[in-house]
């Protein structure tokens, strides 16, 4: 019985194909194009045949993330809210506390003791603190994203940046260089900056763990170290932090599922249609 779940975010595309036991079956991650109607499918089959599976075989088909309404062969769309929960419940049980870091957008989710979303907090109106945010700050200092978080790990001191605002805080990046400042020092400032104004604005549900922090930020062990040292504890991340939104979405199908919520979408792959 194969669940499967879209994640159409603002940056990164991400599909899962699980069994009704919570096993991933096939995964995919790639960027998010601009027509996410055709993208949507296109990936989806990727993923089926990695599966070794057909469209006609998945039983429950859930579309979540910033592109969720343009998915035409969903049978359910659910808020990323719902779907972060649920999958990040399926990796950690003792889950209470979620930190999402993703492309445009930054989240905290708190858990009740069943794993169910008791409250929720969201940086949507801004890039600060988010994926975007690192990737142009990245491009200031010359170094590549992916390294970011090991150079600035590697630093012996901090610079204090006062700006979080991705404009300003771009600006500020520019004085500090000009001025002889190191890029790894500069850069674990950076990660201490976004990570008081993610944990700040979780802070307001109320802390506790255990904390798990998901999306393209996980990726990031100096910004996850930096969220380490503003909760006083140590937090889990996902074996891959990227699909658990994806992951979420299909098993949030297998529960629909499960209750007797029927498949909506069109049961044959060529009876997909594109909606204008």
């Amino acid at each position: 019985m194969p669940f499967a779940g879209i994640d159409i975010g603002s940056t990164m595309t991400k599909v899962v194909i699980a069994d009704d036991q919570e096993a991933v079956l096939a995964a995919h991650i790639g960027p998010t194009g601009v027509e996410h109607r055709h993208l949507a499918l296109k990936v989806m089959d990727e993923t089926v045949l990695s599966a070794g599976l057909s469209f006609e075989a998945l039983d429950f088909i859930v579309a979540t993330g910033y592109g969720r309404i343009n998915v035409p062969f969903a049978d359910k769309q659910l808020t990323e809210i719902t779907c972060h929960a649920r999958g990040v419940r399926a990796l950690f049980a003792s889950a209470r506390m979620i930190i999402d870091i993703g492309g445009q957008d930054s989240k905290g989710i708190k858990l009740d003791g069943d794993g169910k979303v008791s409250d929720f907090v969201m940086n949507d109106k801004c890039a600060a603190g988010t994926g975007r945010f690192l990737e142009v700050i990245a491009e200031t200092l010359g170094i590549d994203l992916a390294a970011m978080g090991d150079i600035a790990l590697a630093a012996d001191g901090i610079v204090q940046i006062s700006n979080i605002c991705t404009v300003f805080a771009e600006h500020e990046v520019t004085s500090r260089l000009a001025e002889g400042a190191d890029v790894g020092r500069i850069a674990a400032g950076l990660h201490q900056a976004i990570a008081t104004r993610v944990v700040n604005m979780t802070r307001r549900l109320g802390i506790e763990k255990e904390v798990v922090v998901t999306g393209g930020g996980a990726k990031n062990n100096g910004l996850v170290k930096a969220i380490e040292a503003q909760v006083g504890f140590a937090v889990l991340t996902p074996p891959e932090p990227f699909i658990t939104g994806a992951l979420g979405a299909a098993l949030a199908g297998m529960d629909l599922f499960r209750r007797g919520i029927k498949p909506q979408r069109p049961r044959k792959r060529e009876d997909v249609t594109f909606y204008s």
